[in-house]
């Protein structure tokens, strides 16, 4: 059973293109006047490298020590600084109330148990200044048949988490936010959008109220 050491380890960067719309958050951010940005779960780094590049004070954490050594040696090569740390998602965030203007998760903070994700939105929450940018990105449930090589086999485990037992994510807890479901946990926040990105994730850009 893998963990996500294990498939940085054996996947090196996993990505390296940051997401399709950042370029367009990049934009509210600067109406905004957006200067320190957290990206959480950072993996190996995509998004402070793009965002750092453009001028951001940028903060990262993870989980993985190697994704962040991974960073950290992208990060020395683009010859850019990011206050990078290792941390789980599901303990207090080691930042003071209010630091951040913005905060971005990609397909990140739906790998817990819904106790959890609560416990991290709270946190996230805290460390927002008020009209705080937020943008986090989920899965959506397949719902259609899928080939056998592609089927992880999801086992649930509590209403809408699942955790597959084959593929690269195996042992690794999915919750499949519904759109009222996220709208409803991230409701200090006021909705700007809710859509499906072309990579068939559901986004979420919002305003701490």
């Amino acid at each position: 059973m893998p963990d996500w050491d294990d498939i940085f380890t054996e996947q090196g960067r996993v990505f390296e293109e940051p997401h399709r719309d950042m370029t367009r958050l990049v934009e509210i951010f600067r109406n905004r006047d957006v200067t320190k940005i957290l990206d959480l779960g950072c993996g190996t780094g995509r998004h402070l490298v793009f965002l750092s590049r453009l001028g951001f004070e940028m903060y990262g954490f993870d989980s993985s020590p190697r994704a962040l050594s991974l960073t950290r040696q992208w990060m020395d090569e683009e010859g850019l600084t990011a206050d990078i740390r290792t941390h789980r998602m599901e303990r207090p965030l080691p930042y003071t109330d209010g630091f951040f203007d913005a905060v971005i998760s990609v397909q990140v903070i739906h790998h817990n148990l819904m106790t959890d994700i609560l416990t991290t939105v709270s946190e996230v929450e805290r460390i927002m200044k008020p009209r705080g940018i937020l943008f986090v990105s989920v899965p959506v449930m397949h719902t259609e048949p899928v080939e056998k090589e592609h089927d992880w086999d999801l086992q649930e485990v509590e209403e809408g988490t699942y955790i597959p037992y084959r593929g690269p994510e195996s042992g690794i807890p999915h919750h499949y936010f519904t759109p009222t479901e996220l709208t409803s946990v991230f409701r200090a926040f006021d909705l700007l959008e809710l859509y499906i990105d072309d990579t068939r994730h559901r986004c979420l850009l919002g305003l701490k109220k």
